[in-house]
């Protein structure tokens, strides 16, 4: 009979389980837990500062297409108390066919938030209504 080898050879397998496996593994999860926080904090970072940039924005209400050269659009402009902003717009026919835009301005003495109704003509009727943009004026 033979004998029967209890051991597997050294080094063949790689190091045995110890202690310092699960050092290692230990110091990979805290560094890929400080990762994580780190890219978060840097894309919360960087969202903040988008929005708070902002001087300027807009929200399209609704709109009524009174004719079929004509549609009237509710626009609520928020900005800072002494901006004056541009906002832009534009008609779409039901193909989505651009058939009408519009920059409107809103003046700085109408305060902080304002919302305001805008006529618009357009080249056929108009199925819907987008607010592209809004920005301070000037930019």
């Amino acid at each position: 009979m033979t004998a029967v080898r209890q051991d597997l050879p050294e080094g063949r397998y790689g190091r045995a389980a110890g202690s310092s496996d699960a050092r290692a593994d230990r110091r990979l999860k805290i560094i890929g837990l400080v990762l994580g926080v780190v890219g978060v904090a840097v894309i919360g970072w960087f969202g903040y500062s988008y929005v708070s940039s902002q001087d300027v924005s807009g929200q399209l209400i609704g709109f009524d297409p009174v004719s079929d050269s004509k549609v009237s659009a509710r626009v609520e402009v928020s900005k800072d108390a002494d901006a004056t902003g541009v906002c832009t717009l534009r008609a779409l026919s039901s193909d989505k066919a651009e058939v009408g835009r519009k920059d409107v301005t809103v003046a700085a003495d109408q305060g902080s938030s304002a919302v305001v109704t805008v006529p618009m003509r357009t080249t056929d009727r108009a199925a819907s209504v987008e607010l592209i943009g809004c920005k301070a004026a000037g930019e």
